[in-house]
């Protein structure tokens, strides 16, 4: 089985700050679901869009969330659609692609007839795999829970995740993942890296300084490091006008991560 490369969402890691990142993040732009609380014991918010989303991930000191506590902040996660965690799993198991097992969790969502429960199971590569951040699949099993248009009217026209840009001092060592993973046809070669179509997006895995020339600007250190997430809007005046003309907002305003809005 060869796995179909689909962006679910994309996550920025707020660590133990989620209370200032609701609010910056509320200020530019994005309307956030109700905060979430996990049975793993992480917090977040969504900014759902059309087909993904937007996930801020945090967790309290005392959650023991180290998955979260010890990553830096910033864009920390990409999560690829799964219809069927096991069969997911299988099929990286066959691809030789180190991972944990599937686990499922929840959280609970407030709805008119009471309190129901959105469900999901991840398959995670193993953290090992990349200190870009973390790569994983996840399968809803409540997907009327999570995916509710009266979430997805964004002040600042955000429909969509266009790309997802990973920079790398060698991006064939992800592009040869990726490959693996999604077959060899999935990955081609663009100025700088590589670039996996996943869907409507695309994940670009380019050099620091091809990053840098992308994104206007990367100092991260890092051998992998994901950097920068670019958001499909429907009319880019209409979200400049939100954003006080800007079409970029920066690592030090977005908790580590670069945020660009294209139409």
């Amino acid at each position: 089985m060869t796995l179909t490369p689909t962006i679910d969402h994309v996550v920025i890691n707020v660590r133990d700050a989620m209370d200032a990142a609701e609010a910056r993040f509320r200020a530019l732009g994005f309307a956030l679901t109700p905060r979430g609380h996990h049975t793993l014991g992480s917090i977040n918010h969504l900014a759902m869009l059309g087909t993904d989303y937007l996930e801020l991930i945090g967790a309290p000191h005392d959650a023991r969330r180290l998955d979260i506590l010890d990553w830096p902040q910033g864009v920390n996660g990409i999560v690829f659609a799964s219809e069927n965690a096991a069969a997911t799993e299988q099929a990286l198991t066959d691809a030789g692609v180190g991972h944990e097992q599937p686990g499922t969790f929840s959280r609970p969502v407030a709805t008119p007839q009471g309190p129901r429960d959105a469900r999901f199971t991840t398959v995670r590569l193993r953290n090992d795999t990349t200190t870009a951040g973390r790569l994983y699949f996840c399968q809803h099993h409540t997907r009327e829970l999570v995916w509710n248009d009266a979430w997805r009217n964004h002040p600042n026209g955000a429909i969509a995740v266009a790309e997802v840009v990973l920079a790398a001092r060698e991006p064939a060592r992800l592009g040869a993942l990726f490959a693996r993973m999604f077959g060899e046809r999935a990955v081609g070669n663009v100025a700088g890296g590589v670039r996996l179509k996943a869907g409507l997006a695309d994940i670009l895995v380019l050099d620091h300084a091809a990053t840098a020339a992308r994104i206007g600007g990367f100092n991260d250190e890092r051998d992998e490091a994901m950097a920068a997430l670019v958001f499909r809007v429907a009319d880019l005046a209409a979200t400049r006008a939100v954003l006080g003309g800007r079409e970029r907002i920066g690592p030090e305003e977005a908790f580590g991560a670069t945020l660009l809005f294209r139409e």
